[in-house]
């Protein structure tokens, strides 16, 4: 396909920022996959997608506690579609992933999605709510596990079938952040299913607390060794402070 030199549409900043929340931080450059397959899709090079996807970077607010900077200059358009993401996510998000497929032609959804086919099929259910749901949770898995560079925050595990993006505010808990990367954390499934039942926390300064029921246990050394372990903050869309001290002061069990 030939490049060309025109200004960015909106459209095409959207998926380029959809881009962005998908990859790792580090893995913004000409040479990524990923970066190469969409610069095909939008007819640019691939240095002109990695530069747009580092124009976002500039407004993330833990790249900038951290002293790491995206690119210094960007439209003023990269603004409105960031405040548009934090704003509201849900219709933001599903309306990246359309366009998305209208670059890619690629399904919205996996085709072989029986367990989506048999939901879709029960009387009374709203189709493009739930599609819109299950769309959405896809995109914050990627994100989360992008935002950690594929790795469980704790352990370091990289089995991706093993990882599971977890929400500090559960789900069911807090509508408006159910899509907010500062919610997510990644996690291995078997401490994503301790944090959930409460019997480990993460301190607002990344700290490891885990719960005296699983100390007093010894045969649970996998967790213990962790207690009180310093963790240090991913590069973009860390945890928020408040989500943290509400998971430590609602859902940890401390006796």
């Amino acid at each position: 396909m030939t490049t060309r030199n025109t200004n960015w549409s909106k459209d095409e900043m959207v998926v380029a920022f959809n881009l962005y929340c998908k990859i790792p931080f580090g893995q913004i450059h000409i040479h990524n996959p990923k970066i190469i397959e969409l610069s095909k899709f939008l007819g640019r090079t691939p240095s002109a997608v990695s530069w747009k996807l580092a124009n976002f970077a500039r407004f993330d607010s833990s790249l900038k506690k951290r002293n790491i900077k995206g690119a210094s200059h960007g439209s003023k358009m990269e603004l409105v579609i960031w405040d548009e993401f934090n704003n509201n996510p849900e219709d933001f998000i599903f309306n990246s992933e359309k366009l998305l497929v209208t670059y890619t032609k690629k399904p919205l959804l996996p085709e072989d999605s029986l367990l989506l086919d048999t939901f879709l099929g029960k009387e009374g259910v709203d189709k493009e709510r739930v599609i819109k749901t299950r769309v959405n949770q896809q995109f914050f898995r990627s994100t989360i596990i992008a935002t950690y560079d594929n790795k469980c925050w704790i352990t370091g595990i990289s089995a991706c079938e093993l990882l599971i993006a977890s929400h500090i505010i559960p789900w069911a808990v807090d509508k408006k952040n159910r899509l907010n990367p500062h919610n997510g954390l990644c996690l291995n499934a078997l401490f994503d299913k301790a944090f959930d039942k409460g019997l480990l926390t993460i301190t607002p300064d990344y700290i490891i607390k885990i719960s005296p029921r699983l100390l007093e246990d010894n045969s649970t050394y996998f967790f213990t060794r962790y207690n009180n372990k310093q963790l240090s903050p991913p590069n973009r869309f860390a945890p928020m402070q408040e989500f943290l001290e509400y998971h430590n002061s609602k859902i940890y069990q401390p006796s």
